[in-house]
């Protein structure tokens, strides 16, 4: 039974409330402790100056900030500290606030506690964002009420109380936010697991245990939905607390969804035909199987099948822009590591021209190279992480002769241009960084609208 939120009013009302971060998640967050009655001071390493309006707004509202350099120094005192996802439990400042008896929580958990709607959480290391997309759509189709948050959508923590028990909520889950999960997720799913966001956790066992808590609070009636062909989820199996549901593109599961001769299936039945999907690649074949084997109870295969045959994709991932001169142009800025690029190769039926390289996420590159060389025509290096990709094709060509051809640029400006000048009509260009944007863009989405209007101004 999930909690009444009338429990968290009696709470948070009149408690001294941190809240670390002033993001988009975090206003409405702010604004709806004020409604609750807390008191708020929150913390930011932006100056006054940044913030702008948002800092104007929350001082007329009686939110006491502490921003710039030190801003976490006063970090004491507090009944209640609301985290952003992306700081570590085990920061120093939240230690010493954890000491002196401070509750620590963040959005999502709070949400995920108190939502009266039906909660499927999805995370992985790739397409999490389209099958969290996929199943908003299907359940919106069946005709449920949907919200979708978490990573995506709308903060939705502040909005809790319209949400009714009759329906459906879909939350994309990122490792940060999964790291202090102790809630039940009545329907998890896990898309695949592969090395990411090393820049962050301690390391690959860490980032497994983060991804783990989607499922491991969960009671018997729950549902967990894993790729039977990724080595990890598959181990999940084990410690599952409630039903597993598996999907496979490579083995026919009777009780699950699979993938075979041309046709995707859901225990048994046909769904819908490979070719008729709109969106292409073996990769949305999986993202489609995990959508429709975790939403089988609630919708019918009709509703599946229509959303394959109409829905067009998520902007940033293989995002078709414009063809000149028979070359054409896709944006998949979303590939921010080596098996998120991979999958974008292999959505193409030729090789492509590739543009690739970014932000330092210390994740191995060897997989783009090893896996990733049959379907590249030629490969154009940015950012801080191109000598380091470079070295992985360089040992690729010393140990097995093959040999790709790569350019050097200095900016996204300059690989564009250069991919205009060596492409043929009948070429694909992508840029598919396999690195995350922050040594040149505040987010995959800026760098992806970035090289739209490059290319629109070809």
């Amino acid at each position: 039974m999930k909690r009444d939120f009338g429990e968290f009013k009696k709470f948070i009302f009149n408690k001294k409330v941190g809240v670390v971060g002033i993001g988009v998640s975090n206003i409405p967050l702010i604004n709806f402790l004020l409604d609750l009655g807390a008191k708020v001071t929150a913390f930011d390493r932006k100056s006054k100056d940044e913030l702008g309006d948002v800092a104007i707004d929350f001082d007329n509202k009686g939110v006491k900030l502490e921003l710039g350099e030190g801003y976490l120094d006063n970090l004491t005192g507090f009944d209640v500290i609301f985290k952003t996802p992306s700081m570590r439990i085990d920061s120093e400042a939240l230690i010493k606030v954890k000491e002196e008896g401070s509750y620590i929580t963040s959005e999502m958990e709070e949400f995920v506690r108190y939502t009266k709607g039906k909660v499927y959480g999805i995370t992985g290391s790739d397409g999490k964002t389209t099958t969290t997309t996929i199943i908003s759509k299907i359940l919106e189709e069946q005709g449920y009420k949907t919200w979708v948050g978490g990573n995506i959508g709308t903060p939705l923590f502040s909005q809790i109380e319209n949400i009714k028990e009759e329906d459906r909520v879909v939350l994309e889950l990122s490792s940060f936010q999964l790291m202090t999960m102790n809630e039940a997720i009545d329907v998890a799913i896990c898309t695949n697991l592969a090395p990411n966001h090393l820049d962050m956790h301690k390391d690959m066992q860490e980032y497994i245990d983060a991804k783990k808590n989607i499922f491991l609070h969960q009671n018997k009636e729950d549902i967990l939905v894993v790729n039977r062909e990724n080595e990890i989820t598959y181990n999940f199996e084990k410690e599952a607390k409630g039903i597993v549901r598996e999907f496979s593109s490579k083995r026919e599961i009777k009780d699950g969804a699979y993938y075979k001769d041309g046709v995707l299936y859901v225990e048994g039945k046909e769904v819908c035909k490979k070719d008729n999907i709109v969106i292409k690649g073996m990769h949305n074949v999986e993202n489609y199987l995990a959508a429709f084997i975790a939403t089988k109870d609630d919708v019918s295969i009709e509703s599946m099948k229509k959303v394959a045959e109409s829905f067009g994709g998520v902007e940033h991932r293989c995002e078709f822009i414009r063809e000149i001169d028979g070359v054409k142009y896709y944006n998949d800025s979303i590939a921010s590591s080596p098996t998120r690029t991979l999958a974008g190769l292999r959505a193409f039926d030729e090789k492509v021209i590739i543009i690739a390289g970014g932000y330092d996420k210390h994740i191995p590159f060897e997989p783009l190279a090893y896996e990733g060389y049959p379907y590249i025509k030629e490969l154009i290096l940015m950012g801080a992480t191109k000598d380091k990709i470079k070295a992985v094709f360089d040992k690729l060509e010393k140990e097995k002769g093959v040999k790709v051809n790569i350019k050097m640029a200095e900016s996204l400006e300059e690989a564009t241009n250069i991919s205009k000048e060596i492409a043929v009509s009948g070429d694909i260009v992508t840029l598919s960084p396999a690195c995350a944007s922050f040594d040149m863009y505040p987010n995959f989405m800026v760098r992806g609208n970035k090289f739209k209007e490059i290319v629109n101004n070809l």
